[in-house]
């Protein structure tokens, strides 16, 4: 059987931008990506601290440097720059990778640099 975990979660990031007109999706900072093992083109769910939405998206890779939290498309009526959210990855994992594998947290200050692992 497989068990549907979360395995890694960006916490407590801060919207830089949204952007109405794009197909959709969440760009996210590189170096945020490599901290979280995020990929591009992933599913991931936002979970917005300001108004409680819920949304369900993939990936877009930021510029290097840009500290770049940016919903697009459908998105970005869900939320406002300067709004908190929470990135939250999730794998398909067998029993036992489940019950061992630890989820990665990635803490951010309020301009989404990287306080903690």
């Amino acid at each position: 059987m497989l068990r549907k975990m979360c395995i890694a979660k960006i916490h407590g990031a801060t919207v830089t931008e949204t952007e109405l007109e794009y197909e959709g999706s969440i760009t996210i900072a590189p170096e945020l990506l490599e901290a979280s093992g995020m990929l591009p083109n992933e599913q991931v769910q936002i979970v917005n601290l300001s108004n409680g939405e819920r949304i369900e998206t993939y990936i877009i890779e930021g510029e290097p440097g840009s500290e770049t939290i940016c919903l697009n498309g459908p998105a970005a009526r869900r939320a406002y720059v300067g709004d908190r959210v929470h990135i939250l990855c999730y794998a398909l994992l067998d029993e036992e990778e489940a019950r061992s594998r630890p989820l990665k947290v990635v803490h951010v200050d309020d301009h989404n640099r990287i306080v903690e692992t």
